[in-house]
């Protein structure tokens, strides 16, 4: 529903502006131009880069900032005039929504109920059916910080709906939650719009999320570049997807990266064991060379993501297509650079890891894989070093973390999920800090960062305080940071975590640059389709593996209705839990 034709939708929005003022006084456009509208009863999403303004819009419809110029109207009330108004009828669910972590699951509704005015008539019928959505009853007297991080997006959920309102705004509801957790929370929505009639305006990185949508609005820096139903954005690519098989003997990573980086080529993403590509033009059908050998493309119909690519071509340009530049890897190299046995971790009488073992050979792409709380994150502190193992045996980079932390870390880098930069320090000042933490000095200390911020363009920004930064640009630098050194061994904890596609495809290319160079990476993710970039991957639950192999035998392993990563993901974990109900019962 175009911007012009708004009778009757819940938002409207008119040439809408919004800036800023940064600290250096730099204006920086927010929001440029911006004009749509939400038709009764539909699911709509604001897709686009990180910075595109998605949140900023979102925070301009519940009435929280006013507008620079423009209109914008919810339910037909016009925001900047009444925004109590319409906040009272307005759900807002913002991406880091404020749960009070030492009340239980019971008083946080209780409190936002009692924040809204809610009777207890009121509660009394609506609490039962947020309890039956959100599969809370159950543990309506734990701490909320004791949550998974899926229950606690429930439970954000659940506070939001506890007054009923008329319009739902979720701003990144499911960033940095398993496949599991975003299918649930996605039913509970869906239901909503089935049996109530709610109209609801979701932000999201995940496409897949935004094809389920009625209508799609594509941002980028302010500007809307498309909008209408998934399959108009989809049709932008009809005639220019296909699939490349790669040359014998190249990972299917290789040839995305540099299938990625060829003239032409708007969008290149491994797909089990293959690449799928889109070109530029439907004319353009000729095999591409990489590396003197030539790679065949077989047309395959277009999907949303490949449209979505395609609106972004005409303005990302190359900006997202850099790689590093490394020296080469040592043929032959099969050295063990990590070696797991009968690894467990309790704390107290629970067991969060529990005979774990694995081995990751040099210059491989490892991932663990697992629902919140499987204890993925638990094990990834100990091949870090960062917590103590309670049993087993655990080497990385050939020290043996039961005895030498201290040693492997100085071989280690690591990129957290909360990227941990100082915030008030600029770019120049959080590299100079993490050179001289990592034993940096003098001359080597002033070619590293030269280095780092060459390679991950960070030049132009090297003045800007980091939390001023872009996400895609404080995850360059978290990189920029953990490589100063050059560790052997390189841990990313969900680094993707609500990234954009444009910035995970950068961050993918510098990925496999640096395990051509011999350099070993193992990798958390909620993105099932970032594990087709790993070598090997395990699957866990409740502390123990429940699969491991390359993603195709993990696909072969959940049977033939597996068919992607994240289709092999939910059969596998959800096969497990319903053996585990049978044996306890």
């Amino acid at each position: 529903m175009p911007g012009d034709s708004a009778a009757g939708a819940v938002v409207a929005v008119r040439d809408l502006r919004k800036t800023f003022q940064r600290e250096t006084g730099e204006t920086v456009t927010a929001l440029d131009g911006i004009g749509f509208a939400v038709a009764p009863g539909t699911l709509a999403a604001l897709i686009g880069p990180d910075g595109a303004g998605k949140t900023t819009l979102i925070r301009l419809l519940c009435g929280l900032m006013l507008p620079d110029d423009g209109e914008v109207e919810v339910l037909g009330q016009n925001v900047s005039a009444a925004p109590q108004e319409v906040q009272n009828v307005v759900g807002y669910m913002p991406q880091k929504f404020g749960l009070y972590e030492d009340l239980s699951v019971q008083e946080n509704l209780d409190l936002y109920a009692d924040l809204h005015g809610v009777t207890r008539d009121e509660r009394a019928a609506i609490y039962p059916r947020l309890m039956e959505m959100t599969q809370l009853g159950r543990f309506r007297q734990r701490l909320a910080g004791k949550l998974s991080g899926g229950m606690k997006q429930k439970l954000g959920l659940a506070c939001t709906l506890v007054r009923t309102p008329r319009l739902l705004l979720l701003d990144e509801p499911t960033v940095g939650v398993d496949p599991l957790s975003r299918r649930e929370l996605w039913e509970i929505v869906t239901t909503l719009i089935e049996e109530d009639g709610l109209s609801v305006l979701v932000s999201t990185s995940y496409l897949d999320e935004a094809e389920r949508c009625d209508h799609c609005v594509v941002l980028h820096e302010g500007r809307m570049l498309a909008e209408g139903a998934p399959g108009t954005i989809t049709a932008k690519a009809e005639g220019c997807s296909y699939i490349a098989a790669p040359p014998e003997g190249m990972p299917a990573r290789s040839l995305q990266a540099r299938l990625f980086a060829t003239p032409g080529v708007v969008d290149a993403v491994p797909e089990a064991g293959k690449v799928r590509v889109v070109r530029a033009t439907r004319e353009n059908r000729a095999p591409i060379g990489i590396e003197g050998k030539e790679v065949t493309l077989k047309p395959v119909p277009a999907r949303f993501e490949d449209g979505f690519m395609t609106v972004f071509a005409a303005v990302a340009g190359d900006s997202a297509r850099n790689t590093l530049d490394l020296r080469a890897a040592e043929e032959g190299s099969a050295e063990v650079a990590v070696e797991v046995r009968d690894l467990v971790r309790t704390f107290g009488d629970f067991t969060a890891v529990d005979r774990i073992g694995f081995q990751v050979r040099r210059g491989e792409i490892y991932g663990l894989l697992g629902p919140n709380g499987a204890g993925k994150s638990t094990t990834f502190r100990m091949l870090c070093g960062l917590l103590p193992a309670s049993a087993g045996t655990l080497h990385v980079a050939g020290a043996d973390l039961r005895t030498s932390r201290a040693e492997a870390r100085e071989r280690l880098g690591y990129v957290a999920q909360k990227f941990s930069l100082y915030g008030d320090l600029s770019v120049d000042d959080n590299l100079r800090f993490f050179a001289s933490a990592y034993g940096l000095r003098g001359r080597r200390r002033r070619e590293r960062i030269a280095w780092a911020k060459d390679q991950f363009d960070l030049a132009p920004l090297a003045t800007l305080p980091s939390r001023q930064l872009p996400g895609g640009f404080k995850q360059r630098l978290a990189m920029a940071a953990a490589l100063l050194h050059e560790p052997q061994i390189l841990f990313l904890d969900e680094a993707t975590s609500g990234a954009d596609p444009l910035a995970r495809r950068e961050f993918w290319g510098r990925i496999t640059a640096l395990a051509e160079s011999g350099v070993t990476v193992i990798v958390t993710t909620h993105f099932m389709e970032e594990a087709e970039y790993c070598d090997r991957i395990i699957i866990m639950d409740a502390g123990r593996a429940l699969a491991e192999g390359t993603p195709a035998e993990v696909r072969a392993r959940a049977g033939g209705t597996a068919a992607t990563m994240e289709d092999a993901f939910i059969a596998i974990v959800e096969k497990a839990r319903q053996a585990g109900a049978r044996g306890a019962a």
